[in-house]
């Protein structure tokens, strides 16, 4: 087989399993779904409203909020939130959206350093 045609028959089925990994490309109709399932999570009380949580987060975990999801996990609901901290540490926290307790902190500081300095 030719060079070329070797290199277009890579370049191809490299493009086909990007689309396989992508898959249906319906993000729109899902994203409704999961809003409306939100929505009667909370309407039902199965979620604390996302205000009730952040002011918790906020008077705990003082920073800027970056980036809050809601989730299920394990048949449970479940809020992400991302937030920076003073002095550049990126938070992940884990809520669990019914009673507001703290199930995951992670903490990453990507403050920059000196050589010779300890980590």
């Amino acid at each position: 087989m030719s060079s070329r045609i070797v290199a277009f028959l890579r370049h191809t089925l490299t493009g086909l399993a990007l689309l396989a990994m992508l898959g249906p490309m319906n993000g729109y109709a899902g994203d409704k779904t999961d809003h409306d399932r939100a929505r009667q999570a909370v309407e039902a009380g199965d979620v604390l409203p996302l205000r009730t949580i952040l002011d918790r987060v906020e008077r705990e975990y003082p920073g800027q909020v970056m980036e809050v999801e809601l989730d299920r996990e394990k048949g449970e609901w479940v809020y992400e939130i991302k937030l920076l901290r003073k002095g550049g540490a990126l938070v992940k926290l884990k809520i669990h959206a019914r009673d507001g307790t703290t199930l995951g902190f992670k903490e990453k500081n990507d403050k920059p350093h000196r050589q010779g300095e300890p980590r």
